[in-house]
């Protein structure tokens, strides 16, 4: 996916596109990606992509782990998380279990890196009867209904990333684990603007400490989550999910009462934010 395209792809025969929320996502269906990654039908579901910022393509059940690597390898860079294993023999493939205190929080994927990821793609493999839905929010929508006066203010200021404490349980140190971004970043395709702090990782402005940040770190992250900028996922076996990282946030129900749930992740390389 590359700043050079310019005119959307004829989409993929048999293929069908359906909005899901007012805000974001949209589900796709009549492709089998098991058998169809031809270059025309990823620009065509790359097209989209940018579109609606969530793509769930429906009934993926056949993809296996090496395929699902393949057919992102196709977006881009698969990257390797810093201090999350990926499965044996799959490297940049990870095994996202049970909902975590992290997973339940509004976040981006890994934005204490220099470079967060572009996208994420979640394959559903194994699921609860119920609950274990996840939510994604358009933080793009969340910059835009500030007030102008508050995007100003935003606009010039930049805030510290930290890593989990999953991060020092692997042996890494905090200088390791730590970026400073832009609060408000530029999507290197769209041009849009979107807020860029999480409750995940964001610390606090920098220049500022953390007492004083954490008021309007708090406010913004309220502003991500507002009902009507969110958009609920309930899961089918088979769903493969991909999101923008540079303009959505997300966070997962943890209402599973235990039951297995099981999902196989690959996160594609971004750029620095800007």
């Amino acid at each position: 996916m590359t700043a050079e395209t310019t005119q959307p792809a004829a989409p993929a025969p048999g293929l069908n596109v359906q909005r899901l929320s007012t805000a974001l996502g949209a589900l796709v269906t009549g492709i089998d990606l098991a058998e169809d990654t031809t270059e025309a039908t990823v620009r065509c579901l790359q097209d989209l992509f940018l579109e609606h910022q969530v793509l769930c393509i429906r009934g993926q059940s056949a993809v296996t782990p090496s395929r699902q690597l393949a057919f992102a390898a196709q977006w881009g860079e698969v990257s390797v998380h810093p201090y999350v294993p990926s499965i044996e023999g799959y490297p940049g493939l990870m095994k996202i279990h049970d909902p975590t205190p992290v997973t339940q929080r509004w976040h981006a994927d890994t934005t204490h890196a220099p470079c967060p990821p572009a996208l994420t793609m979640l394959l559903a493999r194994v699921l609860p009867p119920l609950g274990g839905d996840t939510m994604w929010a358009d933080a793009y929508g969340a910059y835009e209904q500030l007030s102008p006066g508050l995007r100003h203010t935003l606009d010039g200021l930049r805030a510290v990333h930290r890593g989990t404490e999953l991060a020092g349980q692997a042996g890494l140190e905090r200088d390791a684990v730590t970026q400073t971004h832009p609060v408000v970043r530029t999507h290197p395709l769209t041009g849009r603007k979107a807020l860029f702090v999480n409750g995940d990782y964001t610390s606090h402005f920098e220049g500022w400490t953390i007492e004083e940040s954490a008021p309007l770190l708090e406010y913004l992250y309220a502003q991500v989550a507002r009902p009507e900028l969110v958009y609920r996922h309930r899961w089918q076996v088979g769903d493969l999910v991909i999101w923008d990282n540079r303009c959505t946030q997300h966070a997962v129900v943890g209402d599973t009462g235990g039951a297995e749930r099981v999902l196989h992740r690959v996160t594609i390389a971004g750029d620095r934010p800007r």
